[in-house]
């Protein structure tokens, strides 16, 4: 892997690791409000190296190797930098299973985002498809039934890789759920500041796993995955802190992570299916996406005198 593709692949993931936790910001920024000056100190210090170095570290690391049993836990971190051909063949074997459930889970989350989530119409057919909310169900079974009969033909890990990936969307979604259920409440009521930064620590590591997911459509290599969803954190408690209210502003750049999300999705089970994928067409394809949604929210600031 040569520089350019090394430091093309580092972006594509801050960026989207970025775009993708948005939601994740405002929502740190609406607690932290509600908090004392010493506990917001200790979430942008501690909290960020949590962030950083234990579910954006630890979290790839253990997927790689959960996928790839055969390794060690050492071999499965420097798994893409590793010239044993042992290494190599174990990973190949492993990731179209690991690829399929990633690819899975990103799909569904966009189609819970499509049909069932509030939003800025960004696209024609958003509002129609969103008014027929009940469809979601129905259509995310047949997708899943359609594509475990394809990979049952193909290899049944990889059909087993996308029920995986299926369960772990509703586990994901429930708890994220139950959080935002517990932002309302603890808005208006006299919980701890020690209570609302384990609950702040709680939705990042929700949060975190479609970043997590997403970036493996980027790389397989858990090193270039820490370093660039590392540094979408770092962005991500910058915004927390200082830039909010004017992220709030962009009002389509949910949609932009959001069809990032569909395709990057789609990437990984086309992967996992066995098509070959040029390394370059992740992190492009994530720059125009998000470029176009971003173009679409300045023109809609200009057009409504910079106000959302």
């Amino acid at each position: 892997m040569d520089i350019l593709s090394v430091l093309l692949i580092i972006a594509g993931l801050c960026l989207f690791e970025t775009i993708s936790s948005i939601d994740n910001a405002i929502i740190n920024a609406e607690v932290l409000s509600t908090m004392g000056e010493r506990a917001r100190r200790w979430f942008l210090l501690w909290g960020i190296i949590f962030a950083v170095f234990v579910i954006r570290g630890l979290l790839p690391w253990l997927i790689v190797w959960f996928a790839t049993p055969s390794l060690g836990p050492v071999e499965a971190f420097f798994a893409a930098f590793s010239s044993d051909p042992g290494v190599m063949e174990a990973i190949e074997q492993s990731a179209p299973v690991l690829l399929m459930g990633g690819g899975i889970f990103l799909i569904f989350l966009f189609f819970h985002w499509i049909f069932l989530e509030e939003k800025h119409y960004g696209l024609r057919g958003e509002r129609y498809i969103e008014s027929k909310g009940v469809w979601f169900y129905a259509v995310v079974s047949i997708l899943l039934t359609v594509i475990v009969w394809l990979a049952l033909q193909h290899n049944p890990l990889v059909a087993f890789g996308a029920v995986v990936g299926s369960t772990a969307f509703f586990i994901v979604h429930g708890f994220r759920q139950n959080a935002e259920l517990q932002e309302k409440k603890m808005m208006g009521s006299g919980m701890s500041d020690i209570s609302k930064l384990f609950y702040l620590e709680v939705i990042d590591a929700t949060f975190s796993i479609d970043g997590v997911l997403g970036a493996f459509a980027f790389t397989l290599s858990v090193p270039l995955i820490i370093i660039g969803n590392g540094l979408g954190a770092f962005v991500v408690r910058e915004m927390t802190i200082r830039n909010v209210a004017t992220i709030k502003k962009y009002i389509f750049l949910k949609n932009g992570a959001m069809y990032s999300i569909l395709f990057l999705g789609t990437i990984m089970v086309m992967d996992g299916f066995g098509f070959e994928i040029p390394a370059y067409l992740s992190p492009v394809v994530t720059f125009g996406v998000v470029g176009f949604f971003l173009f679409k929210s300045v023109k809609y600031l200009k057009e409504n005198g910079g106000t959302a």
